[in-house]
């Protein structure tokens, strides 16, 4: 359970992340909301994952998750340049944060 928390907790890393960039300095009302929402739950998550699991993996599969989304959603909305080599390194980071839970 504490996994699947941790991996959903990185996810809304992301989002918060997005909605941060996009509040614009918090002086939108709806992304500093989400942003507000989201990091709330994303912290949530991770301190429940961190009840049962190392905490140097836990975060790092925690941060791990949450940059690869934000940059793949950077790329898949045309924000951030795309090419083969920062989707041969993202797949790497991802590759990295399984290979930690294998290791578990």
């Amino acid at each position: 359970m504490a996994w699947f928390v941790l991996v959903l907790a990185g996810a809304l890393e992301a989002v918060w992340a997005v909605a941060l960039g996009r509040s614009e300095g918090f002086s939108r009302l709806v992304p500093s909301l989400v942003f507000l929402v989201a990091i709330a739950a994303s912290m949530a998550g991770l301190g429940y994952a961190m009840r049962t699991l190392p905490i140097g993996t836990a975060y790092a599969v925690w941060v791990g998750i949450g940059a690869a989304l934000t940059v793949a959603w950077g790329m898949v909305t045309g924000d951030e340049p795309a090419s083969l080599t920062r989707v041969l390194l993202l797949c790497g980071l991802v590759g990295c944060v399984v290979g930690l839970k294998l290791a578990h």
